[in-house]
């Protein structure tokens, strides 16, 4: 195995310079957001790729792998999933970018990895807007209604108000708890009409609660 001795070139400085750059413009973003891996962790994730990068190319060996396969835990600890959501998919996302990223510039491919950096800060900023307004215009809402009494006709009210607001609806499950009948229903349309129907199930009086 070739020695790689201690000397550092000035080219060595550009790169670990950059990857602390790069992960950092990207960090900042996610630390902003109050995302699991933040500021400090990104610019870790990019930096190691670079010197793991770095040392493979100095020794002849392949570290490629070894990389993909560490970060990929480290994705994995930052995604939660519960009975209905699953969260930290972008993160994680992130922290794969940023691997590749640290990557490119350990194989000194500068403008390979300023040029990702950017396009991935441009996905996270302006697509984020893009993703709120197609969020509003089709949002999805889960109503878990209880209603006064079992009586199974008190689900036509509900279905009609949800069509008058020109909502679309699907029925995920109906239970009957403490003689009282208990809906879950999925609704999906514009975020201000769910708001209105929020308002008017508010008022009925065979509502419970919602």
């Amino acid at each position: 195995m070739q020695s790689l001795g201690f000397d550092i070139a000035n080219n060595d400085l550009i790169k670990i310079a950059l990857a602390v750059l790069c992960g950092g413009v990207l960090g900042l973003e996610r630390q902003y957001k109050n995302k699991t891996a933040g500021f400090r962790t990104i610019i870790l994730i990019c930096l190691g790729s670079t010197v793991f990068t770095m040392v493979a190319q100095r020794t002849g060996q392949v570290a490629n792998i070894n990389i993909v396969t560490g970060v990929g835990f480290i994705g994995a600890g930052v995604v939660f999933k519960d009975s209905i959501n699953v969260s930290g998919l972008t993160t994680a996302a992130v922290i794969w970018i940023s691997a590749a990223i640290g990557m490119a510039v350990g194989s000194g491919n500068y403008g390979l990895s300023l040029y990702a950096t950017l396009l991935t800060l441009l996905v996270l900023l302006v697509f984020n807007q893009l993703e709120l307004y197609i969020d509003k215009v089709h949002h999805d809402k889960l109503f878990i209604i209880v209603f006064t009494n079992s009586d199974y006709e008190n689900m036509e009210p509900v279905q009609q108000i949800i069509e008058k607001q020109k909502l679309k609806s699907r029925i995920v499950q109906i239970t009957k708890k403490e003689g009282c009948l208990q809906a879950a229903i999925m609704v999906t349309g514009h975020h201000d009409n769910i708001r209105l129907l929020d308002e008017k199930l508010l008022i009925m009086p065979q509502i419970k609660s919602f």
